[in-house]
């Protein structure tokens, strides 16, 4: 009967191992159409990833209320910063991005202001704080998690310290004189609480196990149960996709695991159950 369940549950393993592969030569596939050239509007818009360097900590800004701060303000509170760059005279992209941000932010247990920082900076040194509050009041309201106002700032500075500060992460973006409006790519640069640069996700949906794996690992281990780090193991960041994708020899590792200790356990139950019936045979005798 033992071996019956390692051969079925070796069969199960391998067919999740295929299923995994399969899906990642999908991925790759799908990367390797997105080759065309871009549009000559598009030239020098782009997310050059800067991992593991930090931010300028210094630069100055002001939030939403007027008052006069700085990125290191948000910095080493034990918490990661998920730091976007948007503006609220954008014609569509920053509204798409922001309400995907905000549909997979609504869906995690963590909560902007205790387990992370958001930080928005606005693109357009035009921004006032009354923009600014309109702005950021939008995507609060959408939000609508009660105590966490305060973890969700917006902010607003010169052309000169904007730019120094999407340089520094590797966001390039550009202005169209004509059209009146910022190009720019749609990511999120996560921050570790010392300002280094963690992570980056791309798009305009941000699902709830990515933007969760992406959090826990930027919090150098500060953020998340053991639960969440035992899925990071099985999950690797893919740079090229900002997500996490699964990966197979780990999960058939960790599955290997748990069926030697599921059978460990299995046959513990039969060693005890006939050291009882032996016990109850002689004591018979």
């Amino acid at each position: 009967m033992v071996s019956r369940l390692l051969h079925y549950g070796a069969r199960a393993l391998l067919a999740a191992s295929l299923a995994f592969t399969s899906a990642a030569q999908a991925d790759q596939v799908q990367a390797a159409d997105r080759t065309e050239e871009a549009p000559k509007r598009l030239k020098g818009v782009d997310v050059i990833e800067h991992l593991g360097e930090r931010v300028p900590e210094g630069l100055a800004f002001k939030d939403q209320d007027g008052k006069a701060v700085t990125l290191g303000d948000y910095l080493h509170a034990d918490v990661p910063v998920i730091l976007t760059f948007n503006y609220s005279s954008c014609p569509m992209l920053c509204s798409l991005q922001l309400t995907g941000f905000v549909e997979g932010l609504k869906k995690l247990d963590f909560a902007a202001g205790k387990q992370f920082r958001i930080v928005t900076v606005l693109l357009d040194p035009k921004e006032t704080d009354e923009s600014a509050r309109r702005f950021r009041a939008r995507y609060l309201a959408q939000y609508n998690r009660p105590g966490s106002e305060g973890g969700w700032t917006f902010l607003t500075g010169s052309e000169a310290n904007v730019q120094a500060l999407a340089k520094a992460v590797g966001f390039a973006y550009s202005y169209n004189e004509v059209r009146q409006e910022y190009i720019h790519p749609a990511a999120l640069t996560l921050l570790a609480p010392d300002g280094k640069v963690a992570r980056y996700l791309y798009g305009l949906e941000y699902k709830e196990k990515t933007l969760r794996l992406g959090i826990v690992e930027a919090s150098e281990g500060r953020v998340g149960s053991s639960l969440d780090r035992l899925v990071l193991y099985c999950f690797h960041y893919d740079s090229s996709e900002g997500r996490y994708a699964p990966i197979a020899a780990r999960i058939m590792q960790l599955g290997g695991a748990v069926s030697l200790v599921v059978l460990a356990g299995f046959l513990t139950i039969l060693i005890r159950r006939d050291k009882k019936r032996a016990l109850v045979e002689s004591t018979a005798q």
